[in-house]
């Protein structure tokens, strides 16, 4: 992991526990303040942060104080999306509560680790849908691929994944990007031609940097007004042959 200045650390823990001290006593989570509430989860944040520190994913990557403020900013998200009534009817609040929390600090940090580490990561409600039913639908084969090559980036909808009362403690552990990386790559060797290939390599940064379509269509001399079209046809195409023409068992030993 990368070092980091120790003397910060200890400075912000003992500034963490007097914030905690001056919380007001035998209030319940929802008579406290927005800021209260924060402080009153720091150490949940940095305990998860920790953890993520002694990890394969964060070394070398982040130190313990980036992954601290990052589960920091996810913490603060999550306090504003709570929902007090379905928190209410929750029969362990306690729990109920640091499971919401945790599960949006975790999936903060893991983020942040992907971005400084230059990994993509597919996004983690979809990954957990996949991870339940994968084998079963072929769906779920058309959400892998597309979720790594065409829609990365593509956010829940009608925010179902942040209500709290679907709120289950997220149990998951972070999936090995470089084993997964070296599966795809093998299976995009076998599937696709040259051109794919490398459209689906430069796109997704597969052993090598990311480039846009612009890049991709230079590097490929793919030519005209309609080159970026181009790119994202045989993106499209490489990924279809993909969900049609392999074996996908080993897909699960990855995530």
């Amino acid at each position: 992991m990368k070092s980091y200045n120790i003397r910060n650390y200890v400075i912000y823990k003992n500034q963490v526990q007097e914030l905690i001290w001056a919380l007001p006593k035998f209030k319940e989570y929802k008579e406290l303040t927005r800021d209260q509430l924060i402080v009153n989860f720091l150490p949940l944040s940095e305990n998860i942060a920790r953890k993520f520190s002694t990890s394969q994913q964060a070394s070398g990557v982040m130190t313990i104080m980036d992954l601290i403020q990052e589960g920091n900013a996810g913490l603060t998200k999550a306090v504003d999306r709570i929902d007090w009534e379905l928190f209410d009817k929750s029969e362990d609040k306690e729990k109920t509560i640091k499971s919401f929390l945790s599960k949006r600090i975790r999936g903060a940090i893991r983020r942040a680790i992907d971005i400084n580490r230059g990994d993509m990561r597919i996004p983690e409600h979809k990954l957990n849908e996949i991870r339940k039913n994968f084998g079963k639908d072929k769906k779920m084969v058309a959400m892998f691929f597309n979720s790594i090559f065409l829609s990365i980036d593509e956010k829940p909808k009608n925010n179902q994944e942040e209500d709290m009362v679907m709120q289950i403690p997220d149990k998951s552990e972070p999936y090995n990007m470089h084993l997964l990386n070296a599966y795809l790559d093998s299976l995009l060797k076998k599937n696709l031609n040259e051109k794919e290939y490398n459209v689906l390599v430069m796109s997704y940064g597969l052993n090598c940097d990311k480039h846009s379509a612009k890049e991709i269509a230079a590097k490929l001399g793919i030519e005209g007004s309609s080159a970026y079209v181009r790119v994202s046809q045989l993106k499209k195409q490489a990924v279809e042959k993909l969900i049609e023409n392999d074996d996908h068992s080993q897909v699960l030993d990855y995530l």
